[in-house]
């Protein structure tokens, strides 16, 4: 975290908390309705108003799963940060500048990293 000044620490770690509040509350929302689309299944008269209510808590636990994942990443770089490896590439080494902390404050790869791991990730998946 060398690269940043105290200023820059002080907005990635507010962006932070502030995205693991929206999120903590999304789960919240999204879990309520996942309650309210199990009772409609279970009081459906037809089949399609059961397919409808068995998609919506599909894509209900879908959202939770995004969601879910993303705050973990939260917590992963809250802890880099009290630890002061916040801001290191993984892959390597070098510091995340941080304008792309600020666009992505998860970020725990360069930009030319994380891009070379898409293109490998896409080769292996495609066979590109």
């Amino acid at each position: 975290m060398d690269n940043l000044n105290q200023q820059e620490k002080k907005s990635l770690f507010i962006a932070l908390a502030d995205r693991e509040r929206a999120l903590r509350d999304e789960i919240q929302r999204e879990v309520s309705l996942h309650d309210n689309y199990g009772q409609l299944a279970s009081e459906v008269p037809d089949n399609g108003d059961l397919s409808f209510a068995n998609l919506s808590i599909d894509l209900g636990n879908a959202a939770v799963t995004r969601d879910m994942n993303e705050l973990r990443a939260i917590q992963l770089a809250r802890k880099k940060m009290d630890i002061g490896k916040y801001g290191k590439c993984v892959a390597c080494g070098y510091n995340i500048p941080f304008r792309r902390l600020q666009a992505i404050p998860t970020a725990d790869r360069c930009a030319p990293c994380r891009s070379e791991e898409h293109t490998s990730e896409l080769q292996s998946r495609f066979g590109i």
